[in-house]
């Protein structure tokens, strides 16, 4: 049990820790840069942003959590996707927020949404939860996808 606590707590701070690297670009650039792009109208308040992706990083961690404890054949091949779908997250921050490429942040958004889906799909046989606990972040990373899609096209 206590052995299972810490591989949680490991799970759980590293996620975070991914998304607090990201925040590195995005906090300073979002009174700047950010306010004075041309949005869609279905652009939501920044005051969203922060709460969501903490509950998605947090689910991240349990699905992690999830497959690590697995002995199933495959959980090699789900972890790898996994760190890689989190660092092409991490990457995603700076394309956008601290380099301003908005086309090649689309580009890369699309390919993070890919190894998202490519990891539940892989993580389903492992352990269905795990698998779960990704379909709020393959919608919110879809609905990213449209309004970076959508920012690029405004500006």
């Amino acid at each position: 049990m206590i052995k299972n606590i810490g591989i949680f707590l490991v799970c759980l701070i590293g996620c975070q820790l991914a998304g607090g690297i990201g925040t590195i670009a995005t906090i300073p650039n979002i009174p700047t840069w950010y306010a004075a792009l041309h949005k869609p109208s279905f652009n939501p308040p920044n005051y969203l942003f922060g709460p969501v992706w903490t509950l998605l990083y947090t689910l991240m961690s349990v699905s992690l959590f999830l497959i690590i404890r697995s002995s199933h054949p495959t959980r090699h091949r789900a972890l790898t996707v996994f760190f890689i779908q989190l660092g092409l997250n991490t990457v995603w921050s700076f394309l956008f927020f601290q380099y301003h490429m908005l086309l090649v942040s689309l580009i890369e958004i699309l390919l993070m949404l890919s190894a998202i889906i490519g990891f539940a799909v892989i993580a389903y046989p492992i352990d269905k939860r795990a698998a779960y606990c990704f379909i709020p972040y393959i919608a919110w990373v879809s609905f990213a996808s449209l309004l970076n899609a959508a920012i690029c096209y405004l500006n």
